[in-house]
């Protein structure tokens, strides 16, 4: 399980956006950084800066996945045919923990991670408890029937706060969720803008 290093609004502050659109967001009231030093006026970024700060608002959207895994997704993304930066997308969204918080059977990314390390979720009908367990095409993922009455769920299944998107079939009422294709970026519900083409930009010259 990866360690969470930051908690997510310190995420948002630090990246002046509310990455996930959630309403109590400190950046709705206050964009400026986190620390004593946050209010000062920000430079220009160069290149440089611009490209990190894509792949770093890529990384905490994720759950502020390590650097070190998130390199091998991006080394899978580039070996596979086809336009790299989509490709990234595509394995990030097969992640289990994001299949898990999209389905919404949690409430944030962070309670996906150890909604699947805890052992509450299924892969058609088997106990998965890794988090970057990629689920494939036409796999069922459910959350277990003893949690499924679980306040945390059960809050996340009934809020408003964000749709399920339409790579995924899901059933609340039996708390599984179909992975029906695999999305490009395009068909992924950010609520700020993804860049995986600057993603691609700052590897290629690091």
């Amino acid at each position: 399980m990866t360690k969470r290093t930051s908690a997510k609004y310190k995420i948002d502050r630090r990246m002046g956006e509310n990455i996930w659109g959630r309403p109590k967001s400190p950046v709705n009231r206050r964009e400026y950084g986190p620390g004593q030093h946050g209010q000062r006026r920000k430079g220009k970024l160069s290149d440089f800066g611009v490209q990190l700060r894509a792949k770093q608002k890529l990384k905490g959207y994720y759950g502020d996945i390590t650097e070190k895994q998130f390199r091998r997704i991006y080394a899978e993304a580039e070996r596979l045919r086809g336009d790299t930066g989509d490709l990234l997308i595509g394995l990030l969204e097969r992640r289990l923990d994001a299949v898990v918080y999209r389905a919404k059977f949690v409430p944030t990314i962070f309670a996906a991670r150890q909604f699947v390390n805890h052992g509450h979720v299924t892969v058609n009908g088997r106990r998965v408890n890794i988090p970057s367990y990629r689920v494939k095409e036409g796999d069922v993922v459910a959350v277990k029937e003893k949690s499924r009455q679980l306040e945390l769920v059960m809050a996340a299944a009934e809020s408003s706060e964000r749709d399920v998107p339409d790579y995924l079939e899901v059933d609340h009422s039996k708390m599984t969720a179909s992975f029906v294709r695999t999305p490009s970026l395009g068909d992924v519900p950010y609520p700020v803008q993804m860049e995986p083409n600057l993603v691609v930009e700052f590897y290629a010259k690091n």
